[in-house]
């Protein structure tokens, strides 16, 4: 392969096992769409409360403190089967939820119950995908591929928000679930066929077998004194925190309570937020290796919790739709870069604990969520909005300042193209 066909925009599909796991995220991800769509519209036109509303949306990363030891367990009996086993737990607790919609017997409990369960293991998703990416691409191919891999939760958010809520209004909740369920399945079966390894390395672990937690332990401790990744850290778990409620777990109150309008609202204004994210992919895949990850992280948080204030004061559908996909090209202008660096900048062996270690970052989403559904019920939804984009923003500035050596300069290590 040569240099120019090494850092073309489809260069990792040239392998093999990225051809197998694109399509299997894709699967997955549509499957999470459509399922976090239409159960949060079932909970909320069947009780009436955003707080339960946001409670069912904190379920869903319940499990978001156990993704280190994910990383860890991934790291021992490697990252694709891991990700195997993930995958077929998703599509048999998919295929019971199909099981009791079908019945007629569905009630919100048993949506709360699923909830949790797949709360637990989907947060680490995320991170042994990436994981496994970084194992089987070259490295001049990471920003290429992480963007392109980044697809397939954006166009599943277009289209997944799109066809279910249509599937829902049109079918009811028993054949939407059984889609779900076909889904994940697929998924399962398509991931069975990626690889862990880079084409022609051995992946010889040569470190001394140690406990998970002794794993776990080093890899915070590495977090803890590399001062690039301490900064991105929190970073992440801010953005979890202020930013990520207002475009994720309150936009079903949002199309209903603010908008006044149904399901398919609802699921506009999703598409909307993943057309800004997919728009963001696309430039990363066009000219990511010549931007420096660290700066353009910084920069377009603090773009995208503008946009996430702004929002809030836009009094009609179509305004709101505009804002969300700003709101969308800023979040993954912003998300894409730090995973790559964290790629980059990582050492193979602690690859995957350190991905597990930002995923837990995503526990301050429930936190955040739980609190803006206390604080909509009080203040209102605009001024909680407002409230949030204004600490988010002064948070990004200061940690832009804290860590100025590390993640702003241009010859820093995480600025690295």
């Amino acid at each position: 392969m040569n240099a120019a066909s090494g850092h073309s925009a489809l260069a990792p599909f040239r392998v093999r096992s990225f051809r197998f796991q694109w399509p299997a995220d894709l699967a997955t991800s549509w499957a999470w769409e459509m399922e976090t769509l239409i159960l949060a519209w079932y909970v909320l036109v069947s009780t009436g409360s955003v707080l339960l509303l946001t409670l069912f949306a904190s379920l869903n990363y319940i499990g978001t403190l156990l993704a280190p030891l994910f990383g860890v367990i991934g790291h021992r009996i490697g990252e694709r089967n891991l990700l195997c086993a993930m995958r077929a737990f998703y599509a048999t607790l998919a295929a019971a939820l199909t099981a009791f919609a079908l019945a007629g017997a569905l009630t919100p409990v048993h949506v709360f119950i699923f909830a949790t369960l797949m709360g637990i293991v989907r947060p680490s998703d995320l991170a042994i995908r990436f994981s496994v990416i970084g194992n089987t691409l070259p490295p001049a191919q990471l920003m290429g591929g992480m963007s392109i891999s980044r697809t397939t939760q954006d166009s599943a958010r277009i289209m997944g928000a799109l066809t279910g809520a249509g599937v829902f209004a049109l079918l009811g909740m028993g054949p939407a679930l059984s889609a779900i369920a076909f889904l994940y399945a697929t998924s399962f079966v398509l991931t069975l066929r990626v690889s862990n390894t880079r084409p022609g390395d051995a992946r010889a672990d040569t470190e001394t077998p140690q406990s998970h937690w002794r794993d776990l332990k080093d890899a915070i401790v590495h977090v803890r004194t590399t001062p690039r990744l301490l900064g991105t850290m929190i970073l992440a778990f801010l953005f979890n925190v202020t930013a990520f409620p207002m475009v994720i777990g309150l936009l079903p109150y949002v199309a209903k309570q603010i908008y006044g309008t149904d399901q398919t609202g609802l699921g506009y204004l999703v598409a909307s937020f993943a057309a800004g994210s997919l728009l963001g992919t696309v430039v990363l895949i066009k000219i990511g290796n010549a931007l420096r990850p660290a700066r353009v992280m910084l920069v377009c948080c603090v773009l995208w919790h503008a946009a996430n204030g702004l929002l809030s004061q836009m009094p009609a559908l179509t305004g709101g739709m505009a804002m969300l996909v700003l709101a969308g090209l800023a979040q993954s202008l912003c998300t894409i870069p730090l995973s790559v660096m964290l790629l980059r900048t990582t050492e193979e062996r602690f690859r995957g604990r350190i991905m597990g270690v930002r995923i837990l970052a995503v526990y301050g989403l429930p936190l955040g969520l739980m609190l803006a559904g206390e604080l909509v019920t009080r203040i209102g939804y605009q001024a909680t909005s407002l409230l949030y984009s204004t600490a988010g923003i002064i948070c990004v500035v200061l940690i832009g300042l804290r860590w100025r050596d590390d993640l702003w300069r241009r010859d820093a290590v995480a600025n690295k193209r």
